[in-house]
This record gives C-alpha cells, structure tokens and sequence, in this order.
C-alpha cells in the first residue's frame, strides 16, 4: 500500500469515504467530471463517487498564450499534485491538455467514447453564414479572430494570410460573449466542448479535418490515477473505450516523436478504417502559418503507436530546424 492510499476501515469505523475525482472548475470540465461519475457508477452501482474542483494555474491566468505562462501543463499540475499526495483517488481531463509524458508515478487508466473531434468555427453575426465548400471565405479580409492555439492559429493564417490572430482565453461561455460582442469577427472551439454543453448551435461551421486538423486526442475524456492503484485500475478498465484508446494512442505518439512545445503547431488525427486498419494524418507550422507540412500513413490499428511515432519522425526530419528549435 503507497503513502497516498487510505487506511482499510477498522471495524466500526463507518463507510469508506468516497472515491474523490479531481477536476477543473469550467463548465464544460464539471460536465466532463459528471458524465464520467455517472459512466463509472452504471458501471460499479455500490461506488460512492464524488467531484473535486482543483483551480489550476491555466485557469487563473486568463490573458496570455499558454506557451508564456509554461505550457499545456499548466491545465494539470494542481491536479497532477492532488493526486499523487492522495487529495483525490483520480482526476478528469481533457486529453488534448493533457500532456504527453505524465509525472513519475501517474498512469492514464481510462479513456472514454470519443465525441466529435473536429473544431467549430463561431462567427459574429456581421460575417454572415459560412457557405459549406469554403467556411473561412466569410472571414472579412484583415479581420481580427480570437484564438489562443497555436495549431488553429498557423492553420488559419497558411490558408487566410490576410488575417489577423490575437488572444482570447476563457471558459466556452467566454469566448463565444467575446465574439458576439464584436472584439473578434470569429472564433474557435471543440465541437466536442460544444456538444456537450448543448451549445452546438453556436457553431457557424463543423471544419472537417481537410481545413482544420484537430489536436491530438480533441474530444476524448482522460482518467489519469497513481500508478499502483490496481484496484481502481481494474474498474475503470470496464468503462475504457477501446477506439478511443487506438486512435488516441497514434495521435500522441506523433507529439512524442515531435517533442513539440507549445509553441509549436502540432495537429494528429487518426480514424479506425475496416479491416482493424488505421489512418493517421499529422502537421507541423510555423504559428505564422508561412510553412506547414501535412503527411499521412496507414497501417494496423493495433500498431498505432510505431505508427505514429515514425510519422512524426519523418515530419520532425522534414520541416526546417528552427520550427522545433
């Protein structure tokens, strides 16, 4: 038994407590913690469950790029913290902030069905309706749109250099107030964020990965626990969804052989194929969208991980030094 893990009840001692799940305070994070509570208690109906709101660093600062203020992992060092000195049994992320290599002693136990993983585009009104064979030509020419990603950004700006990116950070809720109000002509969110707050209306346009491809691991729920919790591994191995886990297992294979920071454009998507084949499509940009490189391979579903790590490799040997300096 770790440190961090409880003392067995001594006779008399009452019901254990509750397998505490850490999470963000967002909206969207709350749903993703609740679903994930009600997936779990469907799944083992006697576990006593509850959420743990864990404020992290990438919360509190609200007007700088992630890469200014320590990178994607600032969505989950509080909650990497809470876990491995025994605050909370597990944690719910979202995968895409998740990073690639977890602290020593973490493991990423469970992934859940994988919602929609494509980006929505959200207009203000003053732009009109995006026509489906172009959805970015309704972008005014030197409009200002809101985005803190740096893969949306290069992506956006390689296809539209006219236009022009600045910050915009928050809660969904947020980012969508910012471009109703006129601070930005559009915006862009995870269909995946939208659907499940019910918001999917706001969504203008659904990018299909040919004009935005999404991040690694987009619309996918992560589990992380300790490492030598085998109990609760055991549990949740009941709830993990085996395509998730495929094709997320590709995606972050691509960012691993990349080592990208981020600061660097980085999109992976892979799609399960008949046959238990895989697809994988990868890029890698400059966040001025001067150069983008795109590359895809195909291979057995079950070989993902050699599949993407060769894939980013190749994009990794093939884009100009300074992009991963």
């Amino acid at each position: 038994m770790s440190q961090a893990d409880p003392a067995p009840p001594s006779p008399g001692a009452g019901p254990p407590r509750p397998l505490r799940a850490g999470t963000r305070g967002s909206p969207l994070a709350l749903w993703q913690a609740r679903d994930f509570l009600a997936r779990l208690r469907a799944q083992a109906p006697g576990i006593a469950a509850e959420e743990t709101v864990i404020a992290t660093a990438g919360d509190k600062v609200q007007d700088r790029r992630l890469a200014e203020i320590g990178g994607k992992g600032l969505f989950a060092k509080e909650i990497h913290e809470a876990l491995l000195d025994g605050r909370i049994d597990c944690a719910v992320h979202s995968l895409k902030d998740l990073e690639t290599e977890l602290p020593p002693g973490l493991a990423l136990a469970c992934l859940l069905p994988r919602e929609d993983c494509r980006d929505a585009l959200v207009v203000n009104a003053a732009c009109g309706v995006p026509a489906p064979e172009d959805p970015l030509a309704c972008l005014p020419p030197g409009a200002v749109i809101g985005t803190a990603s740096v893969r949306r950004q290069a992506q956006l700006l390689h296809r539209r250099p006219d236009l022009r990116c600045e910050v915009i950070r928050g809660n969904v809720q947020t980012r969508l107030g910012r471009v109703r109000a006129g601070d930005f002509a559009a915006s862009f969110l995870a269909i995946a964020g939208l659907k499940r707050m019910g918001m999917e209306a706001e969504a203008a346009a659904v990018l299909p990965p040919e004009v935005m491809l999404p991040a690694a691991g987009q619309g996918i729920i992560g589990i992380t626990i300790r490492a030598g919790d085998t109990a609760l591994a055991a549990v949740l191995a009941a709830i993990e969804d085996a395509a998730s886990r495929l094709t997320a297992t590709a995606e972050r294979a691509v960012l691993g052989a990349l080592d990208g920071s981020c600061r660097t454009p980085i999109g992976a998507h892979a799609a399960l194929l008949p046959g238990g084949r895989l697809a994988l499509t990868a890029l890698i940009a400059r966040p001025d969208g001067s150069f983008l490189l795109q590359r895809s391979a195909e291979g057995l579903a079950t070989d993902g991980e050699a599949l993407g790590r060769e894939l980013g490799l190749a994009l990794r040997r093939d884009a100009p030094a300074d992009i991963l300096a």
